[in-house]
């Protein structure tokens, strides 16, 4: 369930001619149905923690290359696959951890 249907579920309740006992009950239900993703700060945490260990794996690793390399003269390329997830790890995390546009509550 969204932000915007709890909302509305939320004003249903609240308007609705019923007891005040059944309606604390209906409340109650209501916050049980919001998404985990919503309430579970545990998940948003081990996505953080995953992406944030894959970007450290891909710089120490680059680091391990650079620092064994014997032959200096040896055009040194990184293997494009630590490349990719380095970077894809880093744009995941900035998407993650930027603060979201939040509408108006008049919208």
């Amino acid at each position: 369930m969204n932000k915007a249907e709890y909302k509305n579920l939320q004003t249903a309740i609240e308007t609705a001619n019923i007891p005040e006992e059944e309606r604390k009950r209906l409340s109650t239900q209501a916050e049980k149905l919001k998404s985990p993703l919503d309430t579970d700060v545990v998940i948003y945490r081990i996505v953080v923690g995953s992406l944030g260990l894959a970007v450290l794996a891909c710089l120490t690793f680059s680091f391990f290359v650079t620092l064994y390399n014997t032959n200096p003269n040896a055009k040194l390329d990184m293997p494009e696959i630590f490349l990719a997830i380095g970077s894809a790890a880093v744009g995941a995390l900035a998407g993650l951890l930027a603060p979201s546009p939040r509408k108006s509550e008049g919208e």
